[in-house]
């Protein structure tokens, strides 16, 4: 019976050239505006102007960049370390957060937990534009506005993160584990560090990656509450290179493609500890 079974298991199979051929395709379509971004970001304004456009990186990086770490009214290099500061602050304080919530809205049982859990949710219907005014609003009480408290106080904690910590934490981990932990005499805490943290590292990488790229890449609350200051993020600062009557988009570009580097490498090392915790977690 179980030879039989077996049998009739999927096996994996080799790849057509067709499936090649289509991730092919896919990979260069979706590489080519990076590519296209640092060809433009090395090249000069008359190879940027020239019809048919160049389709070969050229030889201006250096100068390009020069200019952009250069200019007065831009502040690149402080826009990338406090894009840093800022990321690296709301990704940590996400992760504790979100998965001491989940933990608790997956494996406690208080009083209201499913409203305050139905609540959670409700907020991720609300888009963020209409919070902006009352955001900045108290902000401006709290005396943060123009700030980079005023950045990252907002991020210390999504309901995004709340419910999928909530729901791998309520799947990977078994009621009898925790009870088992409180037996020996655990309390909450401990059981959350101990227990709990090592068995969601996967869930911690995925939530860590996705939350450091959407702080770096986010625009419009920075660009409110850090308008006209000198404390501005990479991306308020490449809105400042592409402003004005006369647009260097060489200049443009290269800020861009420093701004795009250090979540490129971060997906390269990150994503792979990412699959080697999934496949820790799926031996386990």
């Amino acid at each position: 019976m179980s030879s039989r079974l077996l049998s009739r298991a999927p096996q994996d199979t080799p790849g057509t050239w067709k499936s090649y051929l289509g991730l092919g395709v896919i990979l260069l379509v979706s590489a080519f505006p990076v590519y296209w971004m640092f060809v433009i970001a090395t090249s000069s304004d008359e190879a940027v102007m020239s019809s048919p456009p160049a389709l070969i990186p050229g030889d201006q990086l250096m100068v390009n960049l020069r200019e952009v770490f250069t200019m007065q009214d831009v502040f690149f290099t402080a826009s990338l370390i406090n894009s840093l500061i800022v990321s690296l602050a709301v990704t940590a304080s996400t992760l504790f957060f979100c998965s001491l919530a989940g933990f608790a809205f997956a494996k406690l049982r208080f009083k209201g937990h499913n409203v305050l859990m139905f609540i959670v949710i409700l907020t991720l219907t609300v888009p963020n534009q209409l919070g902006v005014v009352a955001l900045f609003i108290v902000m401006g009480e709290l005396g943060w506005n123009g700030t980079l408290l005023a950045v990252i106080a907002p991020g210390l904690v999504t309901a995004f993160g709340v419910f999928y910590m909530r729901q791998f934490i309520g799947h990977a981990i078994p009621d009898e584990l925790v009870e088992a932990a409180r037996i020996d005499g655990a309390l909450t805490m401990r059981i959350y560090w101990t227990v709990v943290v090592p068995a969601i590292r996967p869930a911690l990488a995925v939530l860590g990656l996705l939350t450091f790229v959407a702080t770096w890449n986010d625009f419009q609350w920075p660009l409110i509450t850090l308008n006209g200051t000198d404390y501005p993020t990479s991306m308020v600062a490449l809105s400042d290179l592409a402003s004005g009557n006369y647009v260097v988009y060489r200049r443009v570009l290269a800020g861009a493609f420093v701004a795009t580097v250090p979540l490129v490498v971060l997906l390269l090392v990150g994503g792979r500890q990412l699959v080697r915790g999934i496949m820790e977690g799926a031996l386990k």
